[in-house]
């Protein structure tokens, strides 16, 4: 007997419901009538009602949240007015009692309203305080007299305190400021000394020089042999004895002037010829650039012409295929590679993968809703 458990019957219900869904969706995908391409109405349609049903079931809620809002709201304020009612009569029955029950004329302790109702008291009436009590000190007024004389005494001792510092620091401010003249004094002391030297050895200076040369002048007006010795060792202080090449003309300065305006002008040319190389050079490079641009966009365009015909003349093929009347299905590849032999599929590979499609390939359309 067999007995078939709930775990079983629910399995084969759901199988059935499934197959049942994939049979109808079968029909209506398959339906030229009622089929459009890569689109399920019915899908859609039921999509777009849950998603009104959705909707509205979202408006009603956040309606109902609003209202329920709004409720609160009324509540809080009917609420909030009956506390201020309460409170307002409560404040004025306050002040009726105050009013009618607590007079200033009937309090026993002080008025602050009548500052000089002490003034209108008995003395037989007023409260005396006995000799000898707590609180009482008689000896205040001289423990008074005596703090004043103290605080008098610190005042006049922190006065002389403040006044001995300051005379102090006085007497040290005037100190360092007549060493500080002093240091002064002594810097522009040698300053002097040191100008008087200077002007006193050039004036030696000068007039040692003027000697020496009243003293050559001498010489050469009386033709002494010993001062043309003495000038012929000199280079340059006489110029029959001077061995160094004569000053360059002024023509040749000028020759040398126009050749580095020359050599400058060479210079600015080969820069300038380099950069218009490096120009060239650039515009060529751009310019071959530009070129294998256009060539590869016209080899592309091309490719993509033919994979357009390649791909209409397969679906031609395809679409006459799919007239003729549907032929028992092959053995698939992928069960072919799966069933035979590993060693055999080692140096084989499928004729899908080797460019070579059969008919088995497009029989395989139009089996599945999915």
């Amino acid at each position: 007997m067999n007995v078939e458990l709930s775990s079983e019957r629910e399995a084969r219900l759901s199988l059935e419901r499934r197959r049942h869904r994939e049979a109808e969706r079968r029909l209506r995908v398959f339906d030229d009538k009622l089929r459009t391409m890569g689109v399920d109405t019915e899908v859609l349609d039921a999509q777009v009602q849950e998603k009104k049903r959705q909707e509205g079931k979202a408006k009603q809620e956040q309606a109902a949240f609003d209202a329920d809002v709004l409720h609160q709201s009324k509540a809080a304020a009917v609420l909030q007015n009956r506390q201020t009612k309460q409170k307002l009569a409560l404040q004025k029955a306050l002040e009726t009692f105050r009013s009618q029950n607590q007079q200033p004329q009937t309090r026993r302790e002080f008025d602050l309203n009548d500052p000089d109702s002490w003034k209108k008291t008995d003395q037989s009436d007023a409260q005396m305080i006995l000799p000898g009590l707590v609180g009482e000190d008689p000896t205040k007024s001289s423990r008074e007299q005596r703090q004043k004389e103290q605080l008098r005494e610190w005042l006049i001792q922190q006065q002389a305190e403040l006044d001995a510092s300051r005379s102090q620091q006085e007497e040290e401010e005037q100190r360092h400021n007549r060493s500080r003249e002093e240091t002064l004094n002594r810097a522009g002391e040698h300053l002097h000394l040191q100008a008087e030297r200077r002007k006193e050895a050039a004036v030696a200076t000068q007039n040692y020089n003027l000697a020496m040369i009243e003293e050559k002048h001498r010489r050469k007006q009386q033709n002494d042999p010993d001062y043309d010795q003495e000038t012929a060792a000199v280079p340059g202080f006489s110029p029959s004895a001077d061995v160094r090449p004569p000053p360059e003309t002024v023509q040749q300065v000028i020759q040398f002037q126009k050749y580095q305006i020359q050599e400058k002008k060479r210079i600015e040319m080969e820069k300038k010829q380099e950069d218009e190389r490096h120009e060239r050079v650039r515009l060529d490079s751009a310019r071959a650039a530009l070129l294998m641009e256009r060539r590869q966009a016209r080899l592309g365009k091309q490719l993509r012409q033919q994979l357009d015909s390649a791909n209409g003349q397969l679906a031609q093929t395809h679409k006459q295929q799919s007239v003729r009347p549907r032929q028992p299905s092959r053995p698939s590849l992928w069960r072919l590679k799966h069933l035979l032999p590993v060693a055999r599929l080692v140096d084989r590979k499928p004729d899908i993968e080797r460019g070579q499609i059969d008919e088995s390939f497009f029989l395989k359309f139009n089996t599945c809703s999915r």
